[in-house]
C-alpha cells in the first residue's frame, strides 16, 4: 500500500492546480455550488451588519440605573459581530465572490431586524431574539456546507458559539 494511497497520485493533483489559477484557492475539488454558498455568507455577512449596528445603537442608548454593565455588554457584542462581518467577507473574496455591503440592501439580505428602542428590557429581548436567529441560521448553514468545504464550515462553527455565548449573556442579562 502505498503512502498516498489517501490522495490521487501527485501528477493529478499538479496539473489540476494549474488549470483556472485565476481562481485562486478554489480548486476543482471544491464540490459545492459556489455562487449557492456566497449568496448564503452575503446573507449572513448582511446579519452581522445589522446585528453590529443594532447593538451600536442599543450601546449608546442605554442609560439609567445598572445600565453601564449592560451597555458595555452591547459593546463587546457590536465588535464580535463586526469581526464576524469581516472573517464572512474574507471567506466571500477567497471563494471568487464580491461581499455585498451596499447600505442599500443590507436589511433586506439580513435574517435578523434592525429594532430601535429605548428600554433597557426590550433591547436584551430584541438582541437575544437576533441572536436566537443567527444561531439557527449558522447551524442550518454549517449543516448544508457539511464535509464539503471544511474551511467555510470551522469558519461558521467558530461564529455560531460566539452568537451562542451571546444568547447566554443575554438571557442571563434578563433575568439579572
Amino acid at each position: 500500500m502505498s503512502k498516498r494511497s489517501f490522495i490521487s497520485s501527485i501528477e493529478e493533483i499538479r496539473k489540476r492546480a494549474r488549470e483556472h489559477v485565476e481562481n485562486g484557492a478554489v480548486t476543482q475539488g471544491y464540490a459545492l455550488d459556489r455562487e449557492t454558498v456566497i449568496r448564503a455568507l452575503n446573507e449572513s455577512l448582511a446579519t452581522e451588519i445589522v446585528c453590529t449596528l443594532r447593538y451600536k445603537q442599543h450601546y449608546y442608548q442605554c442609560s439609567g440605573l445598572n445600565a453601564e454593565p449592560i451597555a458595555a455588554e452591547f459593546l463587546e457584542h457590536a465588535q464580535q459581530e463586526q469581526e464576524h462581518a469581516d472573517q464572512l467577507a474574507e471567506r466571500i473574496t477567497q471563494l471568487g465572490g464580491k461581499p455585498n455591503m451596499n447600505p442599500a440592501g443590507v436589511i433586506d439580505r439580513a435574517h435578523a431586524d434592525f429594532a430601535e428602542t429605548d428600554d433597557i428590557q426590550e433591547m436584551l429581548k430584541e438582541n437575544l431574539i437576533a441572536e436566537r436567529i443567527a444561531v439557527d441560521t449558522y447551524r442550518e448553514l454549517i449543516q448544508f456546507i457539511g464535509d464539503k468545504d471544511p474551511t467555510t464550515r470551522r469558519m461558521l462553527e467558530d461564529i455560531l458559539a460566539v452568537e451562542e455565548e451571546h444568547a447566554d449573556d443575554l438571557a442571563d442579562l434578563m433575568v439579572a
